[in-house]
């Protein structure tokens, strides 16, 4: 994090302690924030009692414009601290303060452009998903927390529920999801998604096209430093008596990098809510990932299956899981919270028993906490 960076989220942080809420004629500027903590108690790991606060305050201005046109900017930050110990022996801590959100648009009933740091996602997939290009959304995670890309995204809607994305992006550090290699800094990515009307349904398309820094994948990897990836993916969803869905997306490198030449993520679901008490929501989905030297020989595999429930107490309560089978390395991951909804608070008591060697894709990060079997109690404070 640069110099810059760190000095913006402290006077935001300082800035943004009580809820303002002003108006200049059509103008108006809403500032507002989300503060939580957590405790994991986890004795699987290295430091069984680990535990933190994050405080994200967030500002937003509109400018209303004529003919139902709106100008409008959105600056965030994500300031957090964490630290666990292992009992009478060892401890860490850790903070950070960085940009969470930095963007201003411009927009009308059925276009709009914006600019900054933002969150771009897209897709039919709800929780093993090969369209995750951009985002790292965890199902799991109550906040729904991502770190954005820094880009230019533009939208045009259709009157037939159409529509067209376009978006450029430039100076994002470290693979995203999906990614194999770093992206190159001396050259932008950029791509786009048509999304058009099906009966009963849609489908889309989508591709992107970045430079990506293969030299350090490992031992065995012809080594690049650019080489030109090409992404596309496709998805497509119904609604009849129960949802269904498909999501697939292929990589592609121009240049021989070993089994991470071409790279096939494939997925299938389905939703259906049952009649039983308040109603309970099953989501079930099947995940296939392929890296190959030779495009669709899918040799090198991972197969995933996963599954969430979830059902309503009453007005203020909720339970939910999501189970996942690694087929593959005969893993099971299981996951179940309970939220309590009160004014402005929010609580959850999570509990999880997972593999001690934990593999899941996309989530390398949550491999720290919820390795091996544990619980987690989050308080959550919106204003």
């Amino acid at each position: 994090m640069n110099k810059r960076s760190s000095i913006y989220s402290l006077l935001l942080f300082g800035l943004f302690l009580l809820p303002v809420r002003t108006s200049f004629s059509q103008d108006s500027l809403l500032i507002k924030g989300q503060l939580s903590g957590w405790v994991n108690l986890n004795p699987d790991v290295d430091l069984p009692v680990y535990g933190g606060l994050r405080y994200i305050p967030a500002l937003n201005y509109q400018v209303k414009q004529k003919h139902d046109k709106l100008i409008d900017f959105e600056v965030s930050a994500n300031i957090n601290g964490a630290g666990g110990f292992h009992p009478f022996d060892t401890g860490y801590a850790h903070g950070k303060i960085k940009p969470y959100r930095i963007w201003a648009r411009y927009s009308s009933r059925q276009f709009e452009i914006r600019l900054g740091l933002q969150k771009i996602n897209f897709g039919s997939a709800t929780m093993l998903r090969p369209l995750m290009w951009f985002d790292q959304l965890d199902p799991r995670d109550p906040l729904q927390l991502t770190d954005g890309v820094w880009g230019l995204l533009g939208r045009y809607y259709f009157l037939n529920n159409a529509s067209i994305w376009i978006w450029g992006l430039y100076g994002n550090e470290g693979p995203k999801t999906w990614e194999t290699g770093k992206t190159s800094r001396k050259f932008p990515e950029m791509g786009g998604r048509f999304q058009f009307p099906v009966p009963k349904g849609e489908v889309a398309l989508s591709y992107h096209f970045r430079e990506a820094d293969t030299r350090e994948l490992g031992d065995g990897i012809p080594a690049h430093a650019q080489v030109a990836e090409n992404r596309v993916g496709i998805d497509g969803k119904w609604d009849l008596e129960i949802g269904l869905w498909f999501e697939g997306t292929w990589i592609h490198k121009n240049r021989n990098t070993g089994m991470f030449t071409n790279q096939e993520v494939l997925n299938l679901g389905a939703d259906y809510t049952f009649g039983l008490g308040n109603g309970l929501n099953v989501v079930v989905e099947q995940l296939l990932v392929a890296y190959d030297e030779k495009a669709f020989k899918f040799a090198n595999t991972l197969s995933f299956t996963g599954t969430s429930w979830s059902y309503p107490l009453g007005m203020f309560d909720n339970i939910s899981a999501i189970v996942y089978y690694d087929w593959t390395n005969e893993n099971l991951y299981n996951f179940v919270n309970w939220k309590r909804q009160f004014n402005k608070f929010s609580f959850y008591l999570m509990a999880y028993w997972n593999p001690k060697n934990y593999k899941m894709p996309q989530q390398d990060n949550s491999g720290e906490l919820f390795s091996g079997k544990g619980i987690q109690i989050m308080l959550v404070y919106n204003h």
